[in-house]
């Protein structure tokens, strides 16, 4: 397929074999049963390459593969409540909500409304307070809440964490150092 008269020649290390013929690179490539890649074809001359085609595109596809492992997919997950939710229900339903924060997933709180509900939707906005007031460590609203009239929801996204650098707090809450985390205590060794 490569349609240039002349082509520059890179044999399979990558070192210059200099310009000739096409014809003269494709013959070298198949006495060393390999194939010729044009793979500059902007170029003046063209570059070709003398390499293992089938080698070359495993490795392409190889190395897509590890770029997509590495990679952290988010996903939005949804939790439906009830502004008549009972205590056990809501307590269960939380611990979902908390789990996939924990996990970095968005999650989308939807409260349903039904019936008379829909006249009311402040039940509904009540809940989703609660929910949101219940994971304020753990997760916070992105953007504002938003309203049909037979559903309140709002979507939550985990808040990031300090990570090593971050400071612990004392049990009185100010931002300093505490012993055990990352600096000694100077305290005077028994017996001194």
């Amino acid at each position: 397929m490569i349609r240039a008269v002349e082509i520059r020649v890179l044999d399979e290390e990558k070192q210059p074999l200099g310009v000739m013929s096409a014809s003269e690179a494709l013959s070298l490539a198949r006495q060393k049963g390999l194939d010729l890649v044009e793979i500059a074809p902007a170029a003046a001359p063209p570059v070709c390459r003398i390499m293992d085609y089938g080698k070359f595109l495993y490795e392409l596809h190889k190395k897509d593969h590890e770029a997509r492992k590495h990679q952290k997919t988010i996903q939005i997950k949804e939790i439906k409540f009830r502004p008549k939710i009972s205590v056990h229900d809501y307590a269960f339903k939380l611990k979902h909500v908390q789990r996939f924060l924990e996990e970095g997933n968005k999650v989308k709180i939807t409260i349903m409304l039904r019936g008379r509900e829909k006249s009311r939707p402040e039940m509904g906005l009540a809940v989703l307070d609660r929910v949101i007031g219940d994971v304020q460590g753990q997760g916070k609203p992105d953007g504002s809440v938003r309203k049909q009239d037979w559903a309140v929801s709002a979507l939550l996204v985990p808040v990031k964490t300090g990570g090593k650098d971050a400071k612990a707090k004392n049990p009185q809450g100010s931002e300093k150092e505490v012993p055990g985390h990352g600096e000694k205590e100077n305290r005077p060794q028994e017996g001194q």
